[in-house]
């Protein structure tokens, strides 16, 4: 045969993204196809609706994965409300600020950027300030920046935006499922997750929720592509045709409701990880989750600075699920990565941009996240380096982590 059986092999991944797959996951896409309006299907589909609002923590009536990868949601989201000559607020702290930003361009807003250096964040009052001086339609904020291993307090923001009647749409993909996300509580108007970080699901879906304010600009919007408004009134003025189809939100809302037209065809086994993904979740419970996120970040932090190797970024708006260290002088970071993907089955992730070559990015998300992952890492790291002719301080990476483990016992 010209082809061989397909037989990936097996590794241990510890990036930010995507990361191993849980196996009760990858059962569920084994399962049986039904038909996308078959009664059974559909019922699965209200479940998960229902278990992507406990994930956010919202009472939103719409709650839905858009199929595609987490870019899917975003763009979904950004095309659906962004309007011609809007202006929009987004501030960058990292690569995916930027993502943001040419996705709204494309939509024809008028795009404001505020940046910090990589490895730090905003004040929540410089955001406040730029919200002040621009005046948007739109403030667009990434949660958790992979790039540089940072988070984004969001519940100030969020505030001030409501306050303002401006809309607060934040890019989650890396955060939810592992550290606190609040929609309702922080205020947050729109959300985006992503299912191949936190959730262990394989990419292919992204769990989106807005609430009632953007639902009735999505309405007005739809009216106006139908014929139904007037062009010359003034509601007109300030609301246009949605461009994009398949990342309509009005119409997949049409799809994901009681009416259920169609609008596509529903990529069923997805369906299936992701229900089973968002089970597997809400069955371990989000706080006690996100307490198992911290515990491993925690050992893995503390063998990292036993092994003598420096964390980047600053510590305070650490992301939980991400771990950047600086590749030590001298030592060919690319080389490293390749040794542990080659003789450990390990793989690790570097940077973007002004960070390519100059952090490793080491991911402890869903089912990744793990004592056996976290040792195993430690364990191949050291010895990696060592044959790079790094100076370490050998043997004391692991036996840190194993101090954090046993006192958690």
């Amino acid at each position: 045969m010209k082809y061989r059986d397909l037989n990936p092999s097996t590794r241990t991944i510890m990036t930010p993204g995507p990361v191993e797959a849980e196996p009760r996951v990858l059962r569920a896409m084994a399962a049986p196809i039904l038909g996308q309006f078959d009664p059974e299907f559909t019922t699965l589909m209200n479940e998960t609706m229902e278990m992507i609002r406990e994930l956010f923590r919202t009472k939103n009536r719409w709650a839905f994965p858009v199929d595609g990868t987490s870019r899917a949601g975003i763009e979904a989201v950004l095309a659906s409300i962004v309007e011609p000559g809007d202006r929009v607020l987004i501030p960058i702290y990292g690569r995916f600020g930027h993502l943001l930003s040419e996705i709204a361009e494309r939509y024809g807003a008028e795009v404001h950027n505020i940046e910090t250096s990589w490895g730090t964040v905003f004040q929540p009052e410089a955001i406040l300030r730029a919200i002040d001086r621009v005046k948007p339609k739109i403030v667009a904020v990434v949660h958790g920046e992979t790039s540089t291993g940072c988070m984004q307090p969001l519940k100030e923001i969020g505030e001030a935006c409501r306050e303002r009647d401006i809309l607060f749409v934040v890019d989650a993909v890396a955060s939810i499922g592992g550290a606190d996300v609040r929609v309702d509580e922080w205020k947050i108007d729109a959300a985006i997750g992503g299912t191949q970080k936190c959730l262990s699901v394989p990419a292919g879906m992204a769990p989106i929720t807005f609430n009632s304010r953007v639902e009735a600009l999505l309405l007005e919007r739809k009216k106006i592509e139908r014929g139904l408004v007037d062009p010359g009134s003034p509601k007109s003025a300030h609301a246009r045709a949605i461009r994009t189809n398949y990342f309509d939100l009005s119409q997949l809302m049409d799809y994901w409701g009681p009416a259920r037209l169609n609008h596509h065809t529903e990529a069923t086994s997805m369906l299936y990880a992701l229900r089973e993904g968002l089970r597997i979740v809400l069955e371990e419970g989000l706080e006690n989750r996100i307490d198992r996120h911290r515990l491993h970040e925690k050992a893995l932090v503390h063998g990292i600075g036993a092994m003598g190797l420096d964390i980047y970024g600053n510590p305070a708006c650490k992301l939980p699920v991400v771990t950047c260290i600086a590749i030590p002088e001298g030592i060919d970071g690319e080389s490293v990565r390749a040794m542990l993907l080659n003789d450990f089955d390990i793989e690790i992730a570097s940077s973007f941009g002004p960070l390519k070559g100059k952090i490793w990015r080491i991911g402890t998300m869903g089912y990744s996240c793990r004592k056996k992952n976290v040792l195993h890492v430690l364990a191949a790291l050291e010895a990696v380096l060592l044959r790079h002719g790094a100076s370490l301080q050998a043997g004391r990476a692991v036996q840190a982590a194993l101090d954090i483990y046993h006192a958690q016992a």
